[in-house]
């Protein structure tokens, strides 16, 4: 178990189901689980940037309706949005490129039903949570909460447009087996969190159990470490801020599954 510190850095009003997160500069780019605008929060000004990616985009849609954004990350000077893939108006990618503030959006259905067919994953417990660009690969991060408990990771060579699955079991927190609610890159080392909720639906949410952070390494697909960092909380978003010779430093959000338009941004730090 690694040593750490968390705590609320900041509350966001106006933000709410927050999903995940990038720090770019001094801007916190933030999704939404029910919403189609991406979020652009001045860490400097405190302000608040409702970027739409849509013509008609909307805030707290009904969960039948929403596309369910779950992951965002970045290559280059882009972001990319992924839906979780629970259902066909959730396999969308929206891309976001900051310097000119267009967006355009992809279906991503046809990969989407290719990582499904290699894993061997039902339309309903397909949940991507995570995304991370590493070299040439896309690895999206599913999370194992549905029924067929398939927790894992698909590595997509996005040169070669091949796919494969490795799945991960990660330690239980009380009676409920971890799975997997984000990721990030920092150097060579994939950092993620894992939450546990007492439910076996992609759909309904359950009573949750605690978070959990952890690493892997992008060469063996190894997990060197997991520690629980909470035993009430269901962190979604995780971004890396800073670090030093002795620490790294995050910045987490949590999905508080209300329509409160209300997100408390927390800082994560590890002893190295």
């Amino acid at each position: 178990m690694q040593k750490f510190t968390l705590e609320i850095l900041f509350q966001i009003i106006g933000i709410g189901s927050a999903s995940g997160l990038i720090l770019n500069n001094d801007s916190l780019f933030i999704i939404s689980d029910n919403s189609t605008f991406l979020y652009e929060y001045s860490v400097a000004n405190r302000t608040i940037n409702k970027i739409k990616l849509l013509d008609n985009s909307q805030e707290n849609m009904p969960k039948k309706q929403k596309l369910d954004f779950e992951s965002i990350t970045q290559k280059g000077n882009k972001l990319y949005i992924f839906g979780s893939g629970a259902k066909p108006k959730r396999e969308q990618q929206f891309i976001y490129n900051p310097k000119n503030q267009k967006a355009e959006q992809k279906a991503l259905t046809l990969l989407y039903q290719k990582l499904k067919s290699n894993a061997g994953i039902s339309d309903k417990d397909m949940n991507v949570e995570g995304a991370v660009y590493y070299k040439d690969d896309l690895i999206l991060f599913q999370r194992g909460n549905g029924e067929g408990a398939k927790n894992g990771i698909f590595v997509y060579d996005t040169k070669k447009e091949t796919a494969r699955y490795i799945p991960i079991i990660l330690p239980k927190l009380k009676t409920v087996d971890a799975t997997f609610t984000d990721a990030v890159l920092v150097d060579n080392t994939i950092y993620f969190l894992a939450s546990a909720e007492d439910s076996k639906s992609t759909y309904k949410d359950g009573e949750v159990l605690g978070s959990m952070i952890g690493s892997i390494n992008p060469k063996t697909w190894t997990v060197d470490f997991t520690t629980q960092i909470t035993e009430t909380q269901k962190f979604e978003g995780l971004t890396f801020s800073k670090k030093s010779k002795t620490q790294i430093e995050f910045l987490l959000c949590e999905d508080n599954d209300t329509e409160e338009l209300k997100s408390n941004i927390y800082k994560l730090v590890l002893e190295k």
